[in-house]
Order: structure tokens, then sequence, then C-alpha cells
């Protein structure tokens, strides 16, 4: 177990999400004490989910502007993914992903598998991302989706055979790290 001591806390933003500077000590193998400083990003736990059907052999992907991608050089700023957003207070991974297939997607499913769970960039974000996938058929449809336009969503729905979203994958035109664990499960797994 790491031997750590926070000295300090500081909140350099709390606007939409919380930016922390922490000084802390942490103890090397030789036993001594190293003083650092970092900036941690704080906007909570996510969830994300790959829907597929697999008697039709297809996929649904949302596609949506990503101001963090556009200033990196995304030159749209759209990002293909899949369906996800961030946990409530209170509310747990799986009734968070449900929520967000139906929100984004239009489609309300009751089953979900936990694939798995993992940090997403444990340098500087505490975000715990679960993964999940969800088999979907086409009465289950029960909005349009987009997401919520009170939440600036403008999400764009994409049902397409999952040899087009691994062909994307191949070409460099799916970019999301969640993305590609997800269809790459699917692919190793034969899910579709």
């Amino acid at each position: 177990m790491a031997q750590v001591k926070i000295n300090d806390t500081k909140i350099l933003s709390n606007e939409h999400y919380v930016l922390k500077q922490i000084d802390f000590e942490q103890q090397k193998k030789n036993g001594e004490w190293e003083k650092q400083q970092r900036e941690v990003f704080d906007h909570g736990n996510a969830v994300t989910a790959l829907l597929y059907n697999k008697e039709n052999k297809t996929v649904i992907l949302t596609k949506q502007f990503r101001i963090a991608t556009y200033i990196n050089g995304n030159e749209s700023g759209m990002l293909t993914e899949t369906c996800a957003g961030l946990i409530d207070n209170n509310e747990t991974p799986e009734a968070t992903i449900k929520r967000e297939i139906k929100e984004e997607t239009g489609y309300e499913v009751e089953n979900v598998e936990k694939v798995y769970q993992a940090y997403t960039s444990a340098g500087s974000l505490t975000e715990l991302l679960y993964l999940y996938i969800a088999s979907y058929a086409k009465e289950q449809k029960v909005s349009a989706g987009g997401g919520l336009a009170k939440e600036g969503e403008q999400l764009q729905i994409m049902e397409i055979p999952f040899e087009q979203a691994i062909q994307m994958l191949e070409r460099g035109e799916i970019q999301d790290a969640k993305t590609i664990i997800l269809l790459q499960y699917a692919q190793l797994k034969g899910l579709v």
C-alpha cells in the first residue's frame, strides 16, 4: 500500500467540475519522503455502454461535438462514441447507464452487463468508468433519443453494421477510448 501524506488541498476551479491542487508527500522505496504537487480534475465517475443487435449485426453509436477534441486538433470537434454519462449522486452505475441509454439513444433496455471498470486517465483525473454492453431490439425504441437539451446535448444517433464500426475504428475514424475498448471487446467475444 502506498505511503502518502496529503499536506494541502486547494480548489483552483469549481465552475462545472472541480479542479484541485494537491500538495502531498509520498514515501519512496528507500524510506525517504518526497514532496510533490499535482493538479487533479474531479468530475465524478461515469458509465458507458455499447448497444448491439446480434440478429441484425448492428451497433448503436452516437456522434457529438466535444470541445476538448476540437482544441486538440480534431477539425470538426465531432466524436463518434458509445453512449455515456456521469453517475448522479445516490445512483448506481447500472441505473445510470440504463438512464443514459434511454436519454441518448431512445432505447429502453432492461439488461445491461458490466464488462470492465477502468480509470480513464489516472495521472490527472479521478474518474472511474464502468463499461457495459447491452443487446437491443427495435421494439425497445421508446423515444427519439438525442440527449437532453437542458444539458446542451445534441447527439446524432448512428445505427450501423458492426463491421462498418470496426472498419471506422481501423481507419482511425473512431478515436474515443471507451468506444474502442467496447468495440474490441465485442469483436473479441463474437457478440455481433
